[in-house]
């Protein structure tokens, strides 16, 4: 099958690709050099572009995303605008033009990421311009590194933009529909790249050939294929099935698609899991969570990713299918050894249920060396019912100190039945810091993520203190 897509409102065929091609390398060969490669791994932002997507209103949303980590294949059919395709010497794009006019670009490698990263806050239906301000959220550029102009510059042009112009090019394509994945077939050099039409197609691949590289926003995957040259023989994509893609709330329950984009996520929950909003703007950065899921963050069986702490502290279940049913197993049962888990190689991880109410007192800490868009040194996930100044309910999850994520037993069984002081609370924190089985490595020293995991608890019942116990202001 030839993979096709749009690239700056003209549609191009991509041919001489293979399944690992990324959207970044065959941009650059196509001559829009504009996306550059710095980090290979989602880190730096210089290979951003725009990604059509469909829009809640029936429209088209512009999304940044990190071009070295898409394969092209995954795109077939879709839209995508690079730097290019923002505005020209001749006719700057406002992003482009208040950059150049406060001072915001020196040598040119990092300044068309930002462009593009800005570019998609510029045009988010969400942002509100008021008087008081032009509502751009700086995460927005989180993901972008920048080597010389410091940041001041580029925030400054930042919180100059307005509304987009009425005569804006780009307003007429917003308001069409974005086209959505194809269904695609693509072998080359010994791989194939595949998207099925549906569920039941997708898990009869997965049956037949149970190695094959599950594949939703490729955040993880395409590190391994760029960085370690891994060349996974099939790569089975499921970006596109409602059954994985849906969010769904019942009076017990609340369903998570495990392939729901994590940036949809937090739009469409807006709020109502306060212990997911608390960790969302310290997953990564924007251009990653524009594509990152919970399924491919659960499914890695990583020790150190950060929804497995969040998710354990909200109790939650993890569903999988396959064509013989579903199941559904508790996620402190579910990682079973080092990057292993229960998932059978026949299996998706079709979605994730958080039972509810949920736990009035929560909060997520994550000890890393840089604050936003880095590895955890340690993660920590609290979810606490107090009731009469008595802890009834006690949910911890860990991340970062031993071979898998896990909950904190002994601290939840200490805490459980005591009053919520800040006696119980020292007390428990100091067994905290023995849960899990720590140790030395490049990110943080054993006896670091000792002491950080009884600090957690600390700093939690200071922030989180039982009702009518509040220090004076």
């Amino acid at each position: 099958m030839d993979v096709t897509l749009t690239v700056n409102g003209v549609t191009r065929a991509a041919t001489g690709i293979t399944p690992h091609t990324s959207l970044l390398h065959w941009l650059r060969r196509e001559g829009l050099t504009g996306s550059k490669e710095g980090c290979a791994e989602g880190e730096c932002g210089a290979c951003a572009v725009l990604l059509s997507r469909p829009g809640e209103d029936g429209g088209t949303r512009l999304e940044s995303v990190n071009g070295c980590l898409l394969p092209l294949a995954a795109l077939n059919g879709q839209e995508v605008r690079t730097v290019e395709g923002l505005g020209t010497p001749a006719a700057l794009h406002p992003v482009q033009e208040a950059l150049a006019v406060r001072g915001g670009s020196q040598c040119g490698y990092c300044t068309p990421g930002f462009v593009v990263s800005m570019a998609a806050e510029y045009y988010r239906p969400e942002r509100e311009v008021t008087e008081d301000g032009n509502g751009f959220a700086l995460d927005a550029v989180h993901g972008n590194l920048c080597r010389c102009t410091g940041y001041r510059p580029i925030r400054d042009a930042a919180q100059v933009l307005g509304r987009p112009a009425q005569a804006d090019p780009l307003l007429p394509a917003l308001q069409r529909p974005a086209p959505g994945p194809r269904a695609t077939r693509l072998t080359a050099d010994g791989a194939t790249f595949l998207r099925e039409e549906t569920l039941q197609d997708t898990l009869r691949v997965l049956q037949e050939y149970p190695d094959a590289r599950v594949l939703a926003g490729g955040t993880d995957v395409s590190v391994e294929v760029n960085l370690r040259h891994a060349r996974p023989p099939l790569l089975l994509a499921v970006d596109h099935l409602p059954d994985l893609t849906g969010l769904h709330w019942t009076p017990d329950t609340l369903e998570i698609g495990a392939a729901l984009p994590l940036s949809d996520l937090q739009r469409r929950l807006s709020g109502r899991v306060p212990l997911l909003d608390a960790w969302f703007p310290l997953f990564a950065s924007r251009l990653i969570r524009n594509r990152a899921t919970l399924g491919g963050n659960l499914g890695t069986g990583s020790p150190i990713g950060d929804s497995p702490p969040v998710l354990l502290a909200l109790d939650a279940r993890v569903v999988l299918t396959s064509l013989s049913g579903e199941r559904e197993v508790p996620l402190s049962a579910f990682f079973t050894g080092y990057r292993q888990t229960l998932r059978r190689p026949d299996e998706l991880i079709r979605a994730v249920r958080v039972p509810l109410p949920l736990a009035p007192l929560s909060g997520f800490q994550k000890i890393a060396k840089r604050h936003l868009d880095d590895i955890s040194s340690v993660a920590v996930a609290f979810a606490l019912r107090v009731e009469d100044g008595v802890v009834r309910h006690a949910r911890i999850g860990l991340g970062g100190v031993a071979a898998t994520p896990l909950r904190a037993l002994i601290t939840e069984a200490a805490l459980e039945g005591q009053p919520w002081t800040a006696e119980v609370a020292e007390r428990a924190a100091r067994l905290l810091s023995a849960e899990g089985t720590p140790q030395d490595d490049h990110r943080a020293s054993a006896a670091y993520r000792a002491a950080m995991l009884g600090n957690a608890l600390r700093r939690f019942h200071g922030e989180h203190p039982a009702p009518g116990t509040e220090a004076p202001v």
